[in-house]
């Protein structure tokens, strides 16, 4: 299915080498919003196109859950005349992402620095595992592995336990998204003063970053702090309870009101008036002798009817979801969380959607994503090149000419 609603990014180009799933996240947030992404990929293509166990159309499904709304050109960049017809992509585009280790670019003939001399407008932006520099700026680097250098590991898991990967890739995701933020602000300022900018984004800043308060109270107390569990280690009754058919609930009552009609609903009307429980600070200092009491209480009735009884009174509370329980949810279904991509063919497959809304809608439809190389031959000639042209870089080996298998 093709674009059918142009959005607020409609204009800008987008030149993506990234790959996996930071940079591939970022640039399809972009493409959803109405920009162009032309994603140029090896010729043996992105690494995520491979990876097990899911495939639709050939590719994997981890690889169509981040690449929608793209144009996919194959390029060898180690053949010659390969970094020219780059040059020409860069002069007619108005951001570069990419997630090569620094400077994997500059050894392939590619000056971040130099084409940003020549093309001043450009706005270029870098993910890596730990950033441009540092002693660590050179080393490999995945999700799980910046969630352990982060300390944002030693923070998930049982209260007690080991540490444990978030089961959400948390360190990928927020570095698409910062990616995102950063570009998007750099186009407001180019916006007002006409030359882009560099940015650098490392996941192991964004993890860090995001350890927020954990890594505030640390610094202003000195107290170590674990796994979280399922716990707040702020709020007592931010947390999940067992109810009576074995199903857990979230309930997070984290103001006084919300406290005393939680001990109201619980049929505890006593513990409002417990100096013990008094305020939030007392119940946390006596939070397991709290527990105590209203652990047992939550056996009474089954997980939904707490929900329901709870929220009647604007206490926020959640069952907690299975994936698949999640994505039929009423809500889910409503806000278009879950997209259908159809390639027009007889292939498709299902995704989460953009959660950004915009009033006046963006899209009627979807780009599916894209076979390895299929846009080649448009891109190319979108930049001026002649089928002539084309065809003496295909001979050359600087494209693969994957539109030629549509």
């Amino acid at each position: 299915m093709t674009e059918s609603t142009r959005g607020p990014l409609a204009g800008v180009r987008i030149l993506d080498f990234t790959q996996f799933l930071s940079g591939p996240y970022g640039t399809q947030i972009l493409g959803d919003l109405g920009a162009e992404v032309i994603k140029i990929e090896s010729p043996a293509g992105d690494l995520s196109r491979s990876v097990a166990p899911n495939f639709v159309r050939g590719d994997s499904v981890y690889f169509h859950t981040i690449n929608r709304n793209k144009r996919s050109l194959a390029v060898n960049l180690k053949a010659e005349g390969a970094v020219e017809l780059v040059r020409t992509l860069l002069d007619q585009s108005d951001i570069v992402m990419e997630n090569f280790r620094p400077g994997v670019l500059h050894r392939l003939g590619i000056s971040r620095k130099k084409e940003m001399e020549r093309n001043p407008a450009l706005i270029w932006c870098s993910i890596t595992g730990f950033g441009q520099d540092g002693p660590a700026r050179n080393l490999p680097a995945y999700d799980m592995v910046v969630q352990a250098a982060s300390g944002a590991m030693s923070l998930t898991g049982e209260e007690g336990g080991r540490p444990l990967r978030t089961g959400v890739p948390v360190g990928d995701l927020a570095a698409g998204l910062n990616a995102v933020i950063g570009v998007l602000a750099a186009l407001e300022k180019r916006r007002s003063t006409g030359v882009g900018d560099y940015i650098d984004v490392s996941m192991l800043d964004c993890l860090v970053s995001m350890l927020n308060y954990q890594a505030s109270y640390y610094l202003h107390s000195g107290t170590l702090p674990g796994p979280q569990g399922t716990g707040h280690d702020s709020v007592p009754t931010y947390r999940t309870f067992t109810c009576g058919d074995g199903q857990d609930v979230v309930t997070t009552a984290n103001t006084e009101r919300m406290w005393a009609d939680m001990a109201t609903v619980l049929g505890h009307e006593e513990l409002v008036t417990d100096p013990r429980f008094a305020t939030n600070t007392d119940r946390l200092k006596n939070k397991e002798a709290l527990w105590a009491v209203i652990e047992p209480a939550f056996l009474a009735h089954p997980a939904a009817e707490w929900v329901r009884k709870f929220n009647e009174l604007s206490i926020p509370a959640a069952l907690v979801k299975s994936v698949p329980d999640a994505l039929v949810d009423p809500q889910v279904v409503h806000r278009e969380m879950v997209v259908h991509l159809d390639d027009g063919q007889g292939s498709s497959v299902s995704v989460p959607g953009n959660p950004i809304k915009f009033e006046s809608a963006i899209r009627e439809g979807h780009i599916f994503p894209p076979r390895l190389g299929a846009d080649g031959s448009d891109v190319l000639r979108a930049a001026g090149l002649d089928d002539a042209a084309i065809d003496r870089l295909v001979d050359a080996g600087v494209v693969v000419p994957g539109w030629r298998s549509e």
